[in-house]
């Protein structure tokens, strides 16, 4: 960011604030100070995530029967919402490698909205994980001592583990970057540079892990395709990046805060390369399924085409495919360097056809057909919605909690918002 901010209060003596806890308290405090545009903002985000809130009570109260869930499809919307949000997390990556790894000192002010936003993914991704339980008290039987982990057997504890990992990977790189520039101090190199080499291979494992849990299901031949992981990741730094660049666009407008053209130019430049190779893999699956042919490519037929005249996931997979190819238009295209609404556009356009493609575009049609060739189409229930969008509102009320409190802090330091030593 600029320095547009100027810093009004800095050193030990504008900041008697010592101790870790009460640093939290004083940047909570600031994260919910704001405007009118601010408190309407969180205030629509707190009855969506009320009327979810309300809807995953009614689930736990009366069990998955108020889904539309069933043995033939077992998991749905809140999985395929799981999905994607992984992928939203490891495309926080994105501004860690640029910044750590090659120096690039104009990704040190931003790196932070991208840590962030891993931070709030994760959150959100357990959060469907609890919801998709249905009995979330039996969450006791992952809990290593108490009930039955299974590792290092089973991939979900895998799951269980790089996930978690990445949450308190990401908490202590903020927390201790944050907290040192509120002190003024230069931060110590073995406290946070080790976390944040880890950082980064673990983004791409929590969604390498992910891949796995699917494509290790050998009775699902949807999933059963070595370009799983790697459709992953480029997903996953189409749909991050993407994100990524709709908050530079917010920060902007409402902050005022000028935000240097080199990391968005760089993150455009990402997504050129990843969106092209995304779709060229979608491509050479889809090649594969229909030219071979086989009982094996039906889940793939039913999915964009139809099967024995059930197609409710046609248009799904349809608008997806649309949307990522004129979003690869449009980020190929130099207007996107030019104009701020054909970015914005394009962002949008990639950030939905992800969500659609690795959402219900991959979990639902390797449910169908069943293992015993039967055919149970799956909509999601007005419960699930409800639901998917309360997690989706608290997720965003975390990130906005999050980014208001790094800004409070940026704005009261002299020290650039990450160190530069690395």
């Amino acid at each position: 960011m600029s320095s547009a901010i100027a810093p009004k209060l800095s050193g030990a003596a504008a900041h008697p604030i010592r101790s870790y806890p009460k640093f939290l308290w004083w940047g909570l405090g600031q994260a919910t100070n704001g405007g009118l545009l601010f408190y309407l903002w969180m205030f629509v985000l707190t009855a969506i995530a009320l009327v979810g809130a309300n809807a995953w009570a009614v689930q736990v109260a009366n069990g998955m029967i108020v889904t539309n869930m069933t043995d033939h499809v077992s998991w749905g919307l809140y999985i395929a919402n799981f999905t994607f949000m992984v992928g939203v997390a490891a495309g926080g990556v994105m501004m860690v490698i640029p910044a750590y790894l090659y120096h690039d000192k104009k990704m040190h002010d931003v790196v932070i909205i991208g840590e962030m936003l891993a931070i709030a993914a994760i959150v959100m991704c357990l959060l469907f994980v609890v919801a998709d339980l249905g009995r979330p008290e039996r969450f006791w039987h992952l809990i290593p001592g108490i009930g039955r982990f299974n590792w290092p057997m089973s991939m979900l504890t895998w799951d269980v583990i790089v996930l978690n990992g990445y949450l308190l990977l990401n908490l202590h790189i903020c927390g201790y970057l944050l907290y040192m520039r509120f002190l003024d101090r230069q931060p110590n190199n073995w406290w946070y540079v080790p976390f944040v080499w880890a950082s980064v291979f673990w983004a791409i494992s929590i969604h390498t892990v992910t891949a796995f849990l699917y494509c290790g299901l050998g009775g699902r031949p949807f999933w059963n395709t070595a370009l799983l992981a790697p459709r992953f990741l480029a997903s996953a730094f189409v749909a991050g990046p993407a994100f990524i660049l709709i908050l530079f666009a917010i920060i902007q407008r409402v902050t005022g805060e000028k935000i240097d053209d080199g990391p968005r130019r760089l993150l455009i430049n990402i997504i050129r390369v990843t969106v092209v190779v995304n779709l060229l893999m979608v491509v050479s699956e889809v090649f594969t399924e229909f030219y071979t042919g086989g009982g094996h490519t039906a889940s793939a037929r039913y999915l964009f085409l139809g099967l024995h005249g059930h197609n409710a996931l046609v248009p799904w997979i349809w608008t997806a495919m649309a949307f990522n190819v004129v979003s690869a238009g449009l980020f190929l295209s130099p207007l996107v360097m030019r104009y701020s609404t054909v970015l914005i556009v394009a962002c949008v356009l990639a950030f939905i056809g992800a969500w659609i493609e690795k959402g219900m575009g991959l979990i639902v049609p390797g449910f169908i057909p069943s293992t015993l060739h039967e055919i149970v189409e799956y909509t999601p229930s007005l419960a699930e919605w409800k639901i998917s969008a309360g997690i989706w509102a608290l997720g965003l009320m975390v990130l906005t909690i999050l980014l208001k409190m790094s800004m409070a802090v940026i704005s009261t330091s002299s020290k650039p918002a990450m160190p530069e030593n690395l």
